[in-house]
């Protein structure tokens, strides 16, 4: 099923992993570990394993930037397959809550981003449909997303030569979460003028156009939606739901009044409790989004009502991706030593809000059934499984029952970055000095910090010192970071801040030096295996160093210098018994579309780019207004940085 296309060809270890994994595979069922140093080709070793085995596979990543690496790198090697990408579709998402000690209610509020949401469908469309998909994904797919049988069931099958009338189609469409916009066409809409109707099903790339002659289906194809120029004839059409929470009317009207007999009984026992305020709330909450169900099929927040519209028993789990999938399948958790522990903390979370909410006449008890899977449901759902760390955790070496497969020799030849310990006093200099060594050798670095705010500091000073710099943490959006990284690779970017993201998995062959500030504050981020994962993105460059700042070195410090020099060393005897020449990694830099996005404002691009060579009135304009913007946001080095370049700028016209 799988066609992989690569200029490598597996290494001895390479090949000796896949086998070793391959014949796990067909005799046993529990687990496995690939045991992979940054750099050994661990992604190259899952694709190959991916092909041989021939199963759909989800590949499992603690955060959205590596996800997206992954994506990239699985697409790459598996073009003619269908390669999807499923994360949280939330560029800010602000839960819904109740603080009762302050009685505080805070609302849900979320900005969502279409293109995440259009991949996510796509990648469920893609498992109802095919068999070679492969998903790469993060913890968010193991939140409720509707059943997988209704979502199929309600599916709108079209169809050369049927008979149905453009009206039914339509119709059948509005129910299914499609809106009409006779003016404008885009993702999730559609159209109807006359005989003709278009579609542009939020999954697909392109909208498809049916032509009827009287109620008798003529022609279905593809067209281009910018020009309108017809691309491909097709015989048949399945639209899938623009959303996922889609039900059958039948199963709606079994929700609308399995929710009305639930809100009675909690309704009475508030009322039992003296509790009219909280009863009087869920009252008129409730029957608000029974009447919007009731003529739209829809309303806000309609997840809390998940349970009730799959017919779920209460205290079932909700269905997730993992429910797509068919019952043979291949799990990859990625980083497992991070993820794991984020599949497994996910659910009590959640249940704790929920639990208030509910207590205090704000949700329905059945809202508590909307919810991450518990871990003991996760592993349920699961087939095969294949954790892939370079520091596994003791709970993934007993789940494998002895089967850890290592890997950790690099086919490059290139050993583990020597490591420099360096005193933090004087720190912002050594850096400046460092970024301004590798501007003459076109090499880039990573800056890791203990805080958010650290990152965003030390990256505007750095960019008063004409370092082009930029932070990078959890408050950017998904696509925005991907954007990063690219400019860094690129070298738009000398260097990039920031806490946590730089570290599991970022490929990242321009990078040779990595600083790691407060290198012996103990805890979590500076943990051995902590220091080992970030050090590791400096694996992919022949003149890489890891310099750490500290104030004194610490048993965790110890730990993971002396774990990199054992690698280290390893790697040098076995390049000199095999007479290797260690290299550099070259690595094209992919443009992927899906995450091809314009930059907010001038303010970053003018900031970091070279001035352009015929600049436009409209862009000084934009620039200025950037400028001013800044200045009232007290963010006066932005601002003196886009003065700069207007000056530059004014004078060039």
């Amino acid at each position: 099923m799988f066609h992989l296309k690569s200029e490598f060809k597996p290494s001895p270890a390479q090949k000796e992993a896949v086998s070793r994994l391959l014949k796990h595979f067909e005799t046993k069922s529990h687990p496995a570990t690939l045991l992979g140093v940054t750099g050994s080709g661990k992604t190259f070793t899952m694709a190959v394993l991916i092909k041989e085995l021939s199963l759909p596979t989800i590949v499992i990543s603690h955060n959205k930037t590596l996800a997206a690496q992954l994506y990239t790198e699985l697409k790459t090697f598996f073009p003619e397959n269908a390669v999807c990408y499923f994360v949280s579709y939330y560029d800010y998402y602000q839960p819904e809550a109740y603080i009762p000690q302050t009685d505080t209610y805070i609302a849900k509020d979320a900005s969502i981003n279409e293109q995440i949401d259009r991949l996510r469908l796509q990648a469920t469309s893609h498992l109802l449909s095919r068999k070679d998909v492969i998903i790469v994904a993060t913890v968010s797919c193991i939140y409720g997303i509707g059943s997988p049988e209704e979502w199929q069931e309600q599916s709108l099958k079209i169809f050369k030569g049927q008979i149905i009338s453009p009206q039914e189609v339509s119709k059948a469409l509005a129910f299914i979460q499609y809106e009409r916009n006779d003016m404008e066409l885009s993702s999730g809409k559609f159209r109807l003028k006359g005989q003709v109707l278009e579609v542009f099903p939020p999954y697909a790339q392109e909208p498809v156009r049916v032509i009827w002659n009287k109620d008798r289906v003529d022609r279905i194809y593809t067209f281009d939606a910018i020009n309108f120029i017809k691309k491909q004839e097709i015989e048949s059409i399945i639209i899938f739901p623009a959303k996922f929470f889609v039900t059958s009317p039948v199963r709606l009207e079994e929700a609308i009044k399995s929710i009305k007999e639930e809100l009675e009984e909690r309704v009475k026992f508030f009322k039992r409790e003296k509790k009219f305020l909280e009863a009087e709330r869920l009252l008129q909450r409730t029957r608000y989004d029974l009447e919007m169900l009731k003529e739209t099929g829809y309303c806000h927040g309609i997840e809390n009502y998940s349970r009730h519209l799959s017919g779920r028993l209460p205290g079932e789990p909700p269905y997730c991706l993992m429910n797509y999938f068919p019952k043979n399948f291949l799990t990859i958790i990625d980083e497992s030593h991070v993820t794991v522990p984020q599949l497994r903390g996910m659910w009590a979370g959640d249940f704790s809000r929920k639990k208030t909410l509910v207590e205090f006449g704000f949700r329905l008890p059945s809202a508590i059934d909307n919810r991450p899977l518990r871990f003991e449901e996760f592993k349920s759902l699961l087939d095969k499984v294949l954790f892939v760390s370079a520091t596994p955790s003791e709970y993934e070496i007993k789940e494998s029952k002895g089967v850890v497969v290592e890997q950790l020799i690099r086919p490059t030849g290139l050993p583990d970055p020597p490591v420099i310990v360096k005193h933090m006093k004087g720190v912002a200099d050594d850096i400046l000095k460092n970024i301004k060594e590798l501007k003459k050798k076109n090499h880039r670095a990573l800056i890791v910090t203990l805080t958010k705010k650290m990152a965003e500091d030390l990256s505007s000073f750095l960019l008063t010192r004409g370092i082009k710099s930029q932070y990078i943490h959890s408050d950017l959006g998904t696509l925005e970071r991907i954007e990063i990284l690219k400019k860094l690779r690129q070298g738009v970017l000398d260097c990039v801040v920031g806490v946590n993201l730089l570290r599991e998995g970022l490929d990242l062959p321009e990078v040779s030096r990595v600083l790691i500030l407060d290198a012996d504050k103990e805890g979590f981020l500076r943990s051995k295996t902590s220091i080992i994962q970030i050090a590791g993105r400096a694996a992919r460059n022949l003149e890489s160093k890891v310099i750490l700042y500290a104030e004194k070195i610490t048993p965790a410090m110890k730990e993971a210098i002396e774990e990199m020099k054992r690698r280290r060393q390893i790697q040098i005897e076995y390049n000199r018994k095999h007479k290797i020449q260690p290299k550099t990694i070259v690595k094209k830099i992919a443009e992927n579309e899906e995450f091809i996005q314009k930059l907010k404002g001038s303010a970053l691009k003018y900031a970091y780019e070279d001035v352009p060579l015929s600049p436009t009135p409209q862009m000084i304009k934009a620039l200025e207004e950037e400028m001013r913007q800044a200045a009232e946001n007290l963010d006066f080095e932005m601002a003196i940085i886009l003065r700069d370049k207007l000056k530059k700028l004014k004078k060039r016209i």
